[in-house]
């Protein structure tokens, strides 16, 4: 299963994608950050974050997109951008037909070190040791969308197995089991040659 990152923000939107394999078994597969310039109007900052994701979207074909939750800040400017930011990149799934989850840092930082107060330099570690990389992302934005991914992978308790039942699944585990349907559907596309 292929999922994207994102760690909203209007000046720099973070995206990584990994991909969770077998018993969950996480690989890097890109990181990098989309950006706009706050010299431009906001529509036009807003248009160069959507084509940044849709085009990183359209690239990787995620099986779900996993986006930070946005909750309040004490600057109202930063919340809006970043929650604007967060509603590009669920538009841009939604088109393409992709699960989205959401989790906030606390979820994030829970699921990568096992404390949700963690401080930032933790969970870049952390993320660094889980996808075996031999060098911490940067900037923080890369970083905190590869946690973002991680910790959905990390999350649900799984996919439907044959004969569980769809009702005992919470949303993030509905949302897991989704995604690896598609996938297997993707799959069996692509042998098929369609």
């Amino acid at each position: 299963m292929i999922i994207l990152g994102v760690d909203p923000g209007l000046t720099r939107c973070g995206v990584g994608v990994i991909e969770a394999g077998e018993h969950r078994r996480l690989s890097f597969i890109h990181v990098d950050v989309v950006r706009s310039s706050p010299d431009i109007s906001q529509d036009l900052r807003l248009l160069a974050i959507y084509n940044g994701l849709s085009e990183k979207m359209d690239r990787f074909a995620p099986d779900s997109v996993s986006i930070e939750r946005v909750f309040a800040q004490s600057n109202r400017n930063t919340v809006l951008g970043t929650a604007q930011a967060a509603g590009l990149a669920m538009l841009a799934a939604a088109q393409r037909n992709i699960p989205v989850a959401l989790h906030t840092p606390t979820e994030a930082k829970l699921a990568i070190t096992g404390n949700g107060q963690a401080q930032k330099i933790q969970v870049e570690r952390m993320v660094t040791r889980i996808l075996n990389l031999t060098k911490m992302p940067t900037p923080a934005d890369a970083a905190d969308a590869l946690a973002l991914a991680i910790c959905h992978a990390l999350r649900p308790a799984g996919a439907l197995q044959g004969g569980e039942r769809e009702q005992h699944l919470t949303p993030a585990q509905r949302q897991w089991a989704e995604a690896a349907q598609h996938m297997a559907k993707r799959r069996i596309n692509h042998d098929r040659g369609m």
